[in-house]
């Protein structure tokens, strides 16, 4: 059973993240743009931690897989062979009262409506007669029509047909452009991989659940090419990967589960098909989708293009066009998740083991609140912080900024001198920082520190030359 981590509103984790500096609204000074979003000093630094642990993992821990960096925007003829051109579509619906667009299966989802059996987007998206608009109860909700999500360009001068180009709607069409290129200087031989990372834009209809659903986000994607044959055993070995992957950077098993599409609900192209599904506080939604495509991509590549896309094999002496598994992630979905589950609001007392804080209540007596962002160390923004216990004292400021420096050349950790101690420690458990170190008079006689752990706020002494190698054994 699969469960969210529930005991905050997502307005809360909203007000955090841009009152610390983890996610802004888009040209927010200009009254915003919505489906877009920036990424503040710690939010591009979870970002990129996140980025950093899927690259280690798929990239420099494996000896078949190869790394590729593509333009956003490549030749359109790609788009077409990728059938985003003619099928990259969502249904759509408007009111014609208030001007509101909806996305026509998230309308029926909200009105509790039962779309038919009908595959045409027209006949199953049809609105029944009497249904009113949830935004402004007009009665004059449109037909469904179907609207493609890629942002459309010009590349050069001339803004006509012959100049159109579009932004990509996924990193992986790049991988399956350049596979020649990539198999002919990587001395790899099937099976291999090639993974990537990189921004994507679709034109969602209805952005929505915050960074969730954007219209600009960052894709971390493999694909894995196979010989023909043994797509399931691959497949299956990449969802137990990736399962995997999530625990490492610290998403708990009970709110990861996996959706497995049936026959009628896969792609004409795929064999098999499961999405990696995180508990959020609004509903069980993908952070990931692992599918085995077949060879459709390399097969239409090669048809659109004329050039070939086979594969020779020196063990068979075959040619084959090679089949393809593919985890497709998000980075920003992955980073709200973590996000989520790091979010804990408490009640700790003076001593004794804090207790989970319920919601719009105040802490009892003897107790006082305590929000905290409980980030494994692999992926928390900053490692730790550096405190000397008093601003005004040379020698303990001083000895401080050299166990800074210190840290810095391993780690992204943080110098702070102002407020009392207590305070200081509080800044750092709301934007997850795993440890503390303090600087005090027992410092300068006997040359340790106080080492503050986050979650259970224990603190131990530790000799200051033992503490770059404590703090690495902790890190995980």
């Amino acid at each position: 059973m699969t469960t969210a981590h529930t005991n905050f509103s997502m307005e809360n984790l909203a007000s955090l993240c841009k009152r610390r500096g983890f996610i802004f609204q888009s040209s927010e000074i200009y009254g915003g743009l919505n489906g877009f979003w920036d990424y503040g000093p710690l939010g591009c630094e979870l970002k990129r931690n996140v980025r950093e642990a899927w690259w280690k993992d798929m990239v420099l821990n494996r000896e078949d897989v190869v790394g590729l960096d593509c333009s956003i925007i490549m030749h359109p003829r790609v788009w077409e062979a990728s059938g985003h051109v003619g099928g990259f579509t969502d249904p759509m619906i408007d009111c014609r009262g208030c001007k509101k667009r909806f996305r026509a299966d998230q309308l029926f989802e909200e009105l509790g409506l039962q779309p038919s059996g009908e595959s045409e987007v027209e006949k199953k998206f049809k609105v029944p007669a009497g249904t009113k608009c949830p935004a402004c109860g007009s009665l004059e909700l449109t037909d469904p029509r179907a609207f493609n999500l890629m942002f459309k360009t010009f590349v050069g001068p001339v803004e006509d047909s012959s100049s159109v180009a579009y932004l990509r709607p996924e990193t992986a069409q790049g991988i399956f452009a350049q596979f020649g290129n990539v198999l002919s200087v990587s001395r790899q031989k099937i099976p291999f991989g090639i993974a990537q990372i990189g921004k994507a834009f679709r034109n969602e209809i209805n952005p929505r659940n915050y960074t969730f659903r954007s219209r600009e986000f960052e894709q971390m994607e493999l694909e894995f090419f196979i010989k023909p044959g043994t797509d399931a055993e691959w497949h299956q070995y990449w969802v137990e990967q990736r399962l995997k992957w999530y625990q490492s950077i610290g998403l708990p098993q009970e709110s990861i589960t996996q959706y497995t599409y049936g026959k009628n609900e896969l792609a004409h192209y795929a064999s098999a098909c499961v999405d990696i599904m995180y508990a959020f506080p609004f509903g069980v939604q993908e952070l990931e989708g692992i599918a085995a495509r077949g060879n459709f991509d390399l097969s239409r590549h090669q048809e659109y293009s004329g050039k070939s896309m086979e594969y020779f094999d020196p063990d068979t002496q075959e040619k084959f066009i090679p089949h393809v598994v593919e985890p497709s992630a998000g980075v920003d979905r992955i980073a709200l998740a973590l996000l989520c589950n790091a979010y804990h609001e408490e009640w700790i007392p003076k001593e004794g083991p804090a207790i989970e804080a319920e919601p719009g209540k105040p802490p009892p007596e003897g107790y006082e609140a305590r929000t905290v962002m409980r980030f494994a160390p692999r992926v928390a923004p900053i490692k730790c912080a550096i405190f000397p216990l008093l601003k005004n004292k040379p020698e303990l400021v001083g000895k401080a900024r050299d166990i800074f420096t210190t840290l810095r050349k391993h780690w992204p950790v943080f110098y702070d001198q102002t407020g009392a101690i207590g305070r200081r420690y509080r800044r750092q458990d709301e934007i997850g920082t795993p440890f503390g170190v303090t600087v005090d008079f027992e410092t300068l006689t006997d040359n340790t520190v106080t080492l503050r752990e986050r979650d259970s706020m224990q603190q131990i002494r530790i000799p200051v030359d033992k503490l770059t190698e404590e703090l690495a054994g902790r890190m995980g």
